[in-house]
């Protein structure tokens, strides 16, 4: 697989990819079962990394039982992660970079991510992004959350753009299944989950980070269009 030819626009995932959330939601969780008495591993969570509530929610009874109080649980995590955030919130590494690359490009870009819109809108005002996006995908605007194409086409849909003239970055082996799905090439910069064989084979490029991503679109020439060419 190789870059669109042009790019477009670049759909961003969130959590992870972005922002270096990820470990914040760990921590959250682990101290939250604590709290309750409830024994959660590392394993545990790291399997439910990009999948909806829904899914994590029926694994946790499986797990604890029919009658485990699991809304108590998310509602005492997400209470220690509010509080991190607030602390702790940081930007991946690249990921100034990469916008200010997009921006000399032209290329306009988005954000399909399973999180709350309220949540989405606080990590980017924290950082003051919220004009760097053209839309911001969240929980509520598509039907099916990842791994289903539907965030990622939604984001498409926004932007005006054909979901083949765009280039999606994921961290999670969902939101690499979710932007394959929705006909995207797709880059995997990992965080807390490494590339299978599988999920490797869906990308276009697994990278070590962003700044990566900004040395991939650089050696691309940019035209008075706004699209980036393999020409040299």
């Amino acid at each position: 697989m190789s870059l669109p030819h042009p790019l477009a626009a670049v759909v961003f995932d969130m959590d992870g990819l972005l922002f270096d959330t990820e470990r914040l939601y760990e921590r959250a969780a682990l101290a939250a079962a604590a709290q309750l008495d409830c024994e959660m591993t590392t394993e545990f969570f790291r399997s439910t990394v990009g999948s909806p509530w829904v899914v994590t929610r029926m694994r946790l009874l499986d797990l604890y039982g029919p009658a485990f109080a699991v809304d108590r649980l998310r509602e005492v995590a997400m209470g220690i992660f509010r509080e991190l955030i607030e602390e702790e919130l940081a930007l991946k590494p690249g990921a100034l970079e990469l916008l200010d690359l997009l921006d000399r490009a032209g290329v306009r870009r988005a954000i399909a991510t399973t999180s709350m819109p309220a949540t989405a809108r606080h990590h980017l005002e924290f950082h003051g992004l919220v004009e760097r996006f053209h839309a911001v995908v969240a929980q509520g605007d598509y039907v099916a959350a990842k791994p289903a194409p539907d965030p990622f086409l939604k984001a498409a849909e926004r932007l005006g753009v054909p979901p083949a003239l765009c280039l999606a970055l994921e961290d999670s082996h969902n939101g690499v299944r979710s932007a394959a799905a929705a006909g995207m090439t797709t880059i995997m910069v990992p965080d807390l989950l490494p590339a299978t064989d599988e999920i490797a084979r869906l990308c276009a490029h697994v990278v070590g980070d962003l700044h990566e991503v900004c040395r991939l679109l650089d050696q691309r020439t940019v035209d008075g269009g706004g699209a980036t060419s393999s020409e040299p």
